[in-house]
């Protein structure tokens, strides 16, 4: 199994502390144990099979879809005050939380902006959650000559958010860029014309599940 090298750490620990219970003092070794094993599964990192095709925009994160709605991105990526479709997906503490960039482009701007740690499937993490936003220039084939949203929200448990991207970098659909620690939140802003193809409710994988296209 790949793991996340930002969870190595955490797993060293995790696992010490166990093994030290086990030698010491059998049954608390026993008794934490699901929560060792736990610790080396959130930092899972598989891989995924990225699908081909031009106008698509793939989940950053696995996680359940949560309600379509419409709003601003974040004013420090300088959209402006125009709602556009917005995507939200929730990470609860058992999905894998590496994220993947939605689309190929260029990182345009990174905007990193402290806050407060509301639940993150409220609406109002959004707004007011630590935060980590992305603005992306789709590439040629990758969509209309609009740039798309991204944005990584720390959630209720969640206290650090890790972002390897830099401005003016090139990514590719599916590409590995960052995770947040423990349990959190993906929001994606969408151009004009996006169509969207999965509804509320539905469950997706980052880099796999195509959330939206751009018809010819």
């Amino acid at each position: 199994m790949k793991l996340h090298r930002d969870g190595l750490p955490f797993i060293a620990i995790a696992v010490l502390i166990d093994a030290a219970l086990w030698l010491f003092v059998p049954l608390a070794g026993l008794i934490v144990l699901p929560l060792t094993i736990w610790t080396i599964l959130f930092f899972r990192d598989p891989d995924r099979r990225i699908p081909a095709g031009k106008n698509l925009i793939v989940s950053p994160a696995d996680g359940l879809l949560l309600p379509v709605s419409e709003a601003a991105p974040p004013p420090e990526l300088g959209f402006g005050p125009d709602p556009k479709q917005k995507l939200s997906i929730f990470m609860n503490v058992f999905n894998v939380h590496v994220n993947r960039v939605p689309a190929s482009g260029v990182i345009k701007k990174l905007a990193y902006r402290p806050g407060k740690f509301f639940n993150a499937s409220f609406d109002k993490a959004s707004e007011l959650n630590e935060r980590m936003a992305i603005r992306l220039a789709l590439a040629e084939d990758a969509g209309p000559k609009e740039d798309i949203a991204f944005v990584q929200i720390a959630g209720l448990v969640a206290r650090r958010i890790h972002c390897a991207l830099t401005e003016g970098e090139s990514v590719c659909r599916g590409d590995r860029f960052g995770i947040i620690r423990f349990g959190s939140r993906l929001d994606v802003y969408l151009p004009g014309g996006a169509r969207i193809r999965v509804s509320a409710g539905q469950k997706v994988k980052a880099g796999e599940t195509v959330l939206a296209d751009f018809p010819s």
